[in-house]
């Protein structure tokens, strides 16, 4: 886990909010902001995986790199991959960093929480998790909750990832937060598999690691960052910065 490289991969194919990663959040493309939350973790270089030019043109109008990948992806992942391949084809970035283009309110500490379980040389892939607050989350099935063990203070083994309400029982529920930081092995080996079956019947790609023997271990943070998805989100996210201004 020497150099790290975080990569966002963005697309204009967007059906709830169209073309959300130019959508302008307080003078900037979104794109934007999540570029500038993944720099500020200083955990290494950030560049944007697209497959749109005028995604790539804002980003480096702010000062950004952009790659320009095939339209033909089907996943975030499958999208970095080709991207840190065209970055770095002599494999110097031995950790990738997977931040969604769609979290301009992420807290840049919790992106660079997400690496640290990969010091661990039997974990594959790390990602992060926020214990459940909200009641109505608990049987929401557009939350994903991670069931997992506790393998250190803050942090779990994932064993499973469902958008049923699960464990049952008494004791905390933990909503996945969809950031992941790959070692660049376990990256290769991801998306050479085929879909798995529990991750067709859940919609969850995550479980396709899970299903092929790879270990995933989740750093467990505060707050659960905002998704921007619509156009809700959007005035959401808005307000968020806007208060986060000096």
């Amino acid at each position: 886990m020497s150099d790290p490289i975080v990569l966002i991969p963005a697309r204009l194919k967007a059906t709830r909010l169209p073309e959300k990663p130019l959508a302008d959040i307080l003078g900037e493309p979104m794109i934007v902001h999540v570029w500038r939350r993944a720099c500020e973790a200083g955990i290494g270089p950030v560049a944007v995986a697209t497959d749109a030019p005028a995604i790539a043109a804002a980003v480096e109008k702010a000062g950004g790199r952009a790659v320009m990948t095939r339209d033909d992806h089907v996943s975030g992942s499958d999208r970095i991959f080709e991207a840190v391949e065209a970055i770095d084809p002599e494999g110097r970035h031995d950790t990738v960093v997977n931040v969604q283009g769609d979290l301009p309110t992420i807290d840049p500490r919790a992106i660079a929480a997400a690496i640290t379980p990969l010091a661990d040389g039997a974990v594959d892939i790390a990602t992060l998790a926020a214990a459940i607050s909200r009641p109505e989350e608990r049987t929401d099935p557009n939350v994903v909750k991670l069931v997992g063990s506790e393998v250190a203070p803050g942090r779990l083994r994932a064993l499973y990832f469902t958008r049923a309400t699960a464990p049952s029982g008494d004791g905390p529920l933990y909503h996945h937060i969809g950031l992941y930081a790959y070692r660049r092995r376990a990256l290769a080996r991801f998306v050479a598999l085929p879909p798995s079956p529990l991750e067709r019947r859940e919609r969850l790609e995550q479980l396709r690691a899970l299903e092929a023997g790879m270990r995933i271990d989740a750093v467990v943070v505060d707050d659960v960052p905002l998704g921007v998805d619509t156009p809700h989100d959007l005035e959401r996210a808005r307000a968020i910065l806007s208060r986060r201004q000096p």
